[in-house]
């Protein structure tokens, strides 16, 4: 009998404030949207970090042939082979817990495989060059890719190492302009989780306002405060609950048309959030619309109650 009591009361405050329940929709999911795309914003930065980063290399450019501003080829000549050995035993020895893997490319290796890849004519900034333009180099893939920097530190000024390149380089201007997207998603979502807080605060309590003689007759009849606060909780639930679902979908929606069917068919060499992420951080956002909701009710029936 309570719960058929409950159920129609609430159904009754939600058909008299279907204007208010919309906009706390509207808000919820205006917010949780911005709340789900910060989460895949930064899904998206660590999944191209994990894929991008085991992937880096430090690349030891050997002394070329002739002139260079190094003062490492002060000599003018490129390092022997057995040079050569001896540098790889050295980062063998002073960088064993760094380095996995040393690759040695030739200058003959890097002209055949890459440069004539990108140019197949030969030419670049209006010259033609041969393998003997090239320079020996070696490639050291890390164990961990984010202590690069101390591989340069030791190698950079060694006889016979001209310059000390990591790709890591490359990839952290991008990763900090992503991690700067994923802090102002954050703050907007944040300002929107107040903004629906507020207002289902307060439209739960001018519910309860517009129906304050029917909770006075309750009182007198014997009603628990939980009893009447009930209905006005499961009115803002209700609507938190549908505003959050409308936001998992628009989320799903825009990875689908914009990542999926979009970026993702142009762009391979990146791997991209799916549908299955949004799906995976759809419960979070609806338990936490809805945790919301029933904290910001709490609150306001308890204040208004005690009034």
């Amino acid at each position: 009998m309570r719960t058929r009591f409950i159920l129609s009361e609430t159904w009754t405050s939600l058909k008299r404030n279907v204007p208010m329940i919309i906009s706390v929709m509207l808000v919820t999911f205006i917010s949780f949207v911005f709340i789900g795309a910060s989460a895949l914003l930064q899904v998206q930065v660590n999944k191209a970090k994990g894929d991008w980063y085991s992937k880096v290399e430090v690349v030891v450019y050997l002394c070329p042939d002739g002139s260079s501003q190094a003062a490492t080829c002060a000599a003018g000549k490129a390092p022997t082979q057995q040079e050569i050995v001896e540098l790889q035993d050295f980062i063998h020895q002073e960088l064993r817990d760094n380095v996995s893997k040393i690759t040695y490319v030739s200058r003959d290796d890097f002209y055949k495989n890459t440069f004539l890849k990108k140019y197949p004519d030969g030419k670049y900034q209006g010259r033609t060059l041969t393998a003997a333009d090239m320079q020996d180099s070696l490639q050291l893939k890390l164990k961990d890719p984010t202590k690069y920097k101390m591989v340069s530190e030791v190698l950079s000024g060694k006889t016979g190492v001209e310059s000390v390149v990591d790709q890591k380089q490359i990839f952290d201007p991008v990763f900090a302009v992503l991690n700067k997207a994923t802090v102002v998603t954050v703050a907007l979502a944040a300002v929107m989780v107040v903004v629906a807080i507020l207002l289902t605060g307060t439209t739960i309590r001018m519910s309860a306002a517009s129906r304050k003689n029917e909770t006075e007759i309750m009182r007198l009849v014997g009603a628990s405060n939980w009893t009447i606060q009930l209905p006005f909780i499961l009115e803002g639930l209700f609507a938190s609950l549908v505003g959050s679902l409308l936001a998992s979908g628009a989320l799903a929606a825009i990875v689908q048309l914009f990542i999926t069917d979009g970026i993702a068919q142009s762009v391979s060499w990146i791997p991209f959030v799916t549908q299955g992420t949004v799906w995976l951080i759809s419960p979070a956002l609806v338990l936490g619309a809805m945790l919301l909701s029933i904290i910001a009710s709490v609150v306001s029936l308890h204040r208004y109650l005690k009034a």
